[in-house]
């Protein structure tokens, strides 16, 4: 009697090890996607307002947060902010797993940074170093955004509603994408956002630079490991 029950309690202590070592694997490849999430969201806030604040026009999207801004009175920060929430509400509503915890996440931690960022900006009277600081804040800006896709822990709030539209009706998500891009500069353009150099430059240089990002997180050790492992 007394072997099985050794036999038992043995038992259940490797049971015991594995569930401790299976939560602890799980809780370790979540703080390092959330880690992820949080540097990818502050890196990019920072390139997007050295980008958008250089005067050579905004981004697809930023245009929009610079008509409401115009409009409202709004900062910034908030503006984009509140386009985020309208996009994740329709997300939610028309295909909701498109969302997760760092969709979330990264909003409120990116329009939060792009105001703290936007208030301490600094530039050059020169117009051809404004127009180099332009090039490094897209570079950094699709750089952060490499990064904060690379976790996988959700879809920012614009990727949500282009993905949400393009898989539920079957739709091209280049084309989705690229009738958002040109629906967004309108309307930004008419509530007095600004459509120049910086708007053309984001559409050639992000995407190469997000994937390259992505690529690379992805095969780094670190992810690799957890991955690999859960």
């Amino acid at each position: 009697m007394k072997t099985i029950n050794f036999a038992v309690s043995e038992h259940n202590s490797r049971v015991y090890s594995l569930i401790f070592l299976v939560v602890k694997m799980k809780f370790k490849k979540y703080l390092i996607k959330t880690l992820t999430v949080i540097a990818g969201s502050i890196i990019s806030a920072y390139g997007i307002t050295l980008a958008i604040g250089a005067g050579f026009g905004g981004a697809t999207l930023a245009i929009l947060w610079q008509g409401l801004t115009n409009v409202t009175g709004m900062t910034i920060g908030t503006s984009s902010l509140v386009v985020a929430a309208a996009m994740i509400i329709f997300a939610l509503f028309y295909d909701k797993k498109q969302i997760n915890v760092g969709t979330i996440l990264y909003q409120i931690i990116y329009s939060f940074f792009v105001d703290v960022f936007t208030k301490i900006q600094h530039y050059s009277d020169i117009k051809a170093v404004n127009f180099i600081i332009m090039l490094l804040g897209i570079i950094i800006f699709s750089f952060g955004t490499g990064l904060y896709s690379a976790a996988d822990f959700g879809r920012g709030s614009y990727e949500a509603v282009t993905f949400s539209l393009a898989e539920k009706n079957g739709w091209k998500i280049k084309i989705v994408r690229m009738v958002l891009d040109i629906l967004m500069v309108v309307i930004g353009v008419l509530l007095g956002g600004k459509f120049g150099i910086c708007t053309v430059a984001t559409v050639l240089l992000s995407g190469p630079v997000i994937q390259a990002t992505v690529n690379t997180v992805k095969k780094s050790k670190i992810f690799k490991t957890i991955n690999d492992n859960i």
